[in-house]
């Protein structure tokens, strides 16, 4: 299980002069990129601590930047232990320059895609070395073998996570990589922490309870100003009752 760890300084590097990899070609889906939105959103977030964790996706994964021949653009790749500015600014993850393969992969379906998601890429992603590879299907499983899929790399093959399905619409695996459940949720890529078994929140959900505690905070401080004048208001009509008082006693 990976463990999160306390924010390493690094010295500062100059990337500038690192040539990018071309962008990889890609058809529009709306559905596939919300899904990934939000993946890469609370991932980002649940590792914010750490500096040493690449989070990214959508560029080459390849093992010789200069070979041309390496197509495979994993949809979500995720190492520890690297540095992210030199893999970013290179646009794509090259295995012979970042000295590890990746940790982690995922592959949101489409419907251009899908199949070659389970079969072409799933043999790629083993040979290139990536410790778990993912698939998550919205549609149930339309474009997908399955709504939800993980796999294990063990002596250089891949072997099945297991994946539970309970009652109702949850499906979900845990990937010892990211320490986190994978979950399919009502047609949702959600990523729930294992150990108090709730989801990690999305950015709208981020949102939403960030307005609600504002609200809650601006209630709370108009109660205690409507407090505070009532006491006011009292202390002063204290004020006077004793003033009458003495008044009456000719003090």
């Amino acid at each position: 299980m990976t463990t999160r760890s306390s924010l390493k300084q690094r010295q500062t590097v100059d990337y500038s002069h690192i040539e990018p990899l071309p962008d990889p070609p890609r058809e529009p889906d709306m559905q596939r990129f919300e899904s990934l939105v939000n993946f890469v959103a609370s991932l980002l977030a649940y590792f914010a601590d750490r500096d040493d964790v690449l989070i990214s996706g959508e560029g080459y994964l390849r093992r010789i930047g200069s070979n041309a021949n390496e197509r495979l653009a994993p949809d979500c790749v995720v190492a520890f232990g690297v540095d992210p500015r030199l893999i970013v600014a290179r646009n794509g993850y090259v295995i012979s320059e970042v000295g590890k393969s990746p940790d982690f992969v995922l592959e949101v379906a489409s419907r251009s895609t899908g199949r070659n998601d389970y079969t072409v890429k799933r043999e790629g992603y083993a040979g290139y070395g990536v410790r778990e590879y993912w698939r998550f299907d919205h549609t149930g499983g339309r474009f997908h073998d399955a709504a939800l899929a993980g796999d294990v790399l063990v002596d250089s093959t891949y072997e099945p996570v297991d994946i539970t399905h309970e009652p109702g619409e949850l499906i979900w695996g845990h990937s010892e990589v990211l320490g986190l459940d994978l979950c399919w949720n009502e047609g949702v890529l959600r990523l729930r922490d294992p150990l108090t078994g709730e989801f990690l929140p999305m950015p709208k959900e981020k949102r939403a309870a960030r307005i609600k505690s504002e609200g809650r905070a601006e209630d709370a401080e108009a109660r205690a100003e409507l407090e505070r004048i009532a006491r006011q208001a009292a202390e002063a009509r204290q004020a006077e009752l004793e003033a009458e008082i003495r008044k009456l006693r000719g003090q």
